[in-house]
């Protein structure tokens, strides 16, 4: 085992994204196998798999829930967490991604870059996180590793470092050739792996690769080109040293390849995990703010405390939090402060995670990810810190739920027990919202999507033993501004003894392409005072919640407030206020509204005898196709269709191709919808 001056340099906290059915959980599987962390290799069809263990994730063969692990490798600690590929799930993968200093992505070695892995890469984007690649399944017919580097850098963008050729192809695919070190591995049937020499017959092209590997790392590390272009030629320590420099900034991507299922391809990943992604102490420090100020921690375990708890698991013996621990030591017993809740938290117990199973520790350093015991109101997001050192990190972002149902309990008697069940639903997954109609008294669930509803609503089932009646999804629309009005003169005056209230505005409201909501003073001479101003920005905001067409949320608008008055004894920051949320309605009124409705993007792989019928289907259901092409006798056709029509379609895509079909979805954004058909009246 290597010694290393600071115990953080050998820590490695990573996730594994994916599109669905990439084989992240298999890739997961073989790396515990391969570290030693289990003796035997479990499988997702079978529903061995240590990180799908839940019961829905096994019935239904796919991962819906973030499960962490932990294993050690060449003397270094993985802390792993195994990410959902569905669409519908997408808040997991965001919550782990908050919280991750590196990741692997997995590609599929026939598909390349599917639509999952690019919104998944694009998250990954967002929070800064490093990636290695792995291209998988390269056992596959039809299996092809050029041709996924090439979609890597067309949809994706990176520079793609391949450091691996692979010995063989589809079934004879028995090893690599890695270009690093000049050097083969060749896998046996029992996944046991020999290092040997480079075969003969792949010098060549062996070398021909290293040098493509040089130029390509030459052109991004200063130091690299400099070595290069005195030598002609890049030794290792320089070359590896250059990969994992280019890896942290994100300049490019390491690509490797391998089989996760035959277990081959495995130890190259684990040592390129070791290798060339960051351990706690090469990401910056984080930041936070206390009173307004913002502030750093280092990752020190001697520092004051923060962490971050990204993830609540309600669990029949207790109530398990999740953090990462970006400074300082936490150990049992103690009591920390909740800047976000503003009250204090003890510590019961600290876990070790294996997905479902745990060990005890005594405490948890800077750097780790670890799970807690006895947190009574911390939830996704919440910074837990030293009281004496308050510090507030920025939670992880929660997307706004697209789709809806109506749930109520099949017995009266159960209508307390379903409200504690959905509180306990949100508590856990935040991209889950539960409120009450205002029209009807309904309990309405909204979420990501109609998977992540039926999950949702199986957990009740199946964890509470509630029997729930549920209404038909639909879908959450939006307003928007098709034609603006200029000039809206809005005065509100209230007087009913005492303090009277007056405020006088004007607003033009525009249409605002780059969407959601902008708002502008064009004020002069100080007619309306700066802080009135705010409050008027304030009230449109409150207008913004409910729409003249329908009551549904307003966005893709600027207001500008070009003039107005003020009264010297009435006027007040609560006068403004409610004259801005009531001028905007009112001005809201005047536009002509469009109705805005969820649209996603579908990608279809059918055999090609079936496009037809699925094309059919596809503009039956609104949809817009934008792109089809052909791999190895499968069509994949993409298209860009209304969220709402998609209810149910994976049964009929299911019964036009003989259940040969596939699809996933991801959303794009709002579209306009179409005008209702007006209602006929009847002749007198």
């Amino acid at each position: 085992m290597r010694t290393h001056l600071n115990p953080l340099a050998v820590v490695r906290n990573l996730g594994i994204l994916a599109h669905v059915d990439a084989g992240k959980t298999t890739v997961t599987e073989r790396i515990l196998f391969a570290t030693g962390t289990t003796h035997k290799r479990g499988e997702v069809h079978d529903g061995t798999t240590v990180t799908d263990f839940d019961p829905q994730e096994r019935d239904r063969g796919i991962t819906i829930f973030a499960a962490a692990v932990s294993c050690a490798w060449d003397g270094h600690r993985l802390n792993l967490i195994d990410t959902p590929g569905h669409v519908d799930f997408a808040d997991e993968v965001e919550r782990a991604l908050r919280v991750l200093d590196g990741a692997v992505a997995v590609f599929d070695a026939v598909a390349g870059v599917e639509p999952q892995s690019e919104s998944v890469w694009r998250q990954a984007d967002r929070h800064g996180v490093p990636r290695i690649a792995f291209v998988n399944k390269m056992d596959r017919a039809g299996a092809d590793l050029d041709a996924a580097v090439a979609s890597i850098r067309e949809r994706l963008h990176p520079a793609p470092l391949v450091v691996q050729l692979p010995i063989g192809a589809e079934d004879t695919f028995t090893g690599v050739v890695d270009l690093v070190r000049m050097r083969a591995l060749l896998w046996a049937d029992d996944g046991t792996a020999e290092d040997v020499p480079v075969p003969a017959g792949l010098r060549d092209a062996a070398h021909e690769r290293r040098r493509s590997l040089e130029e390509a790392v030459a052109e991004l590390h200063p130091g690299a080109l400099e070595e290069f272009c005195a030598t002609g030629t890049l030794s290792e320590e320089t070359l590896s040293s250059a990969l994992r420099e280019v890896t942290r900034d994100g300049d490019g991507v390491v690509v490797l390849c391998g089989s996760a299922y035959r277990n081959r391809g495995v130890e190259p990943l684990l040592d390129a995990v070791v290798a060339y992604l960051p351990s706690p102490l090469d990401v910056p420090p984080v930041r936070g703010t206390h009173d307004g100020e913002e502030q750093e921690r280092p990752a020190d375990p001697a520092a004051p405390a923060a962490a971050l708890a990204f993830k609540v698991h309600a669990t029949p013996t207790g109530r398990l939090t999740y953090l990462r621990i970006y400074s300082g030591t936490i150990e049992k017993g103690d009591t920390l402060w909740d800047a976000s809740a503003g009250r204090s938290e003890r510590i019961g117990r600290i876990l070790r995670v294996q997905a479902d199973r745990h060990a005890p520790l005594e405490r948890a350093v800077a750097g780790d990810i670890v799970a807690v015991v006895g947190l009574k109101s911390a939830c996704a997001g919440s910074t837990l810190c030293a009281a004496d050192a308050p510090l507030a990190l920025e939670p992880p972002g929660v997307p706004e739920p697209v789709v809806s149902v109506a749930v109520e309990s099949r017995r009266a008697g159960d209508t307390g027990r379903l409200a504690l069940g959905l509180a306990r639903l949100t508590e856990e997954d935040p991209s889950l919202v539960v409120r009450s109609d205002p029209e009807t008294g309904q309990t309405v669930l909204s979420g990501m999507g109609e998977l992540h509803l039926e999950v949702a609503v199986e957990k009740l089932r199946r964890e509470l033993g509630l029997e729930v009646n549920v209404g038909r999804p639909r879908v959450s629309h939006r307003e928007t501004v098709g034609r603006g009005v200029s000039g809206l003169v809005f005065r509100h005056v209230k007087q009913d003894g005492g303090a009277g209230q007056f405020a006088h505005v004007v607003l033009d409201v525009e249409p605002y392409e780059e969407g959601g909501f902008e708002f502008r003073s064009a004020v002069v001479g100080g007619r309306v005072p700066q802080e009135f101003v705010r409050a008027v920005e304030a009230g449109c905001r409150d207008a913004l919640t409910e729409g003249p067409l329908g009551g549904h949320p307003v966005t893709g608008l600027r207001v500008t407030l070009t003039d107005g008055s003020t009264h010297v004894k009435d006027s007040s920051d609560t006068a403004f206020r409610t004259a801005g949320r009531l001028g905007l309605r009112e001005a809201l009124r005047a536009c002509a509204m469009v109705l805005l409705e969820p649209v996603v993007e579908v990608t279809v792989a059918v055999p090609e005898d079936a496009v037809g019928g699925v094309l059919g289907d596809l503009a039956a259901r609104r949809g817009k196709v934008t792109g089809s092409v052909t791999r190895a006798g499968v069509a994949v056709v993409t298209a860009t269709v209304p969220l709402a029509e998609l209810f149910g379609y994976a049964t009929r895509l299911r019964s036009r191709t003989q259940g040969r079909g596939t699809f996933t979805a991801r959303p794009t954004g709002y579209a306009p919808a179409p005008a209702p058909a007006p209602v006929a009246t009847p002749a007198r």
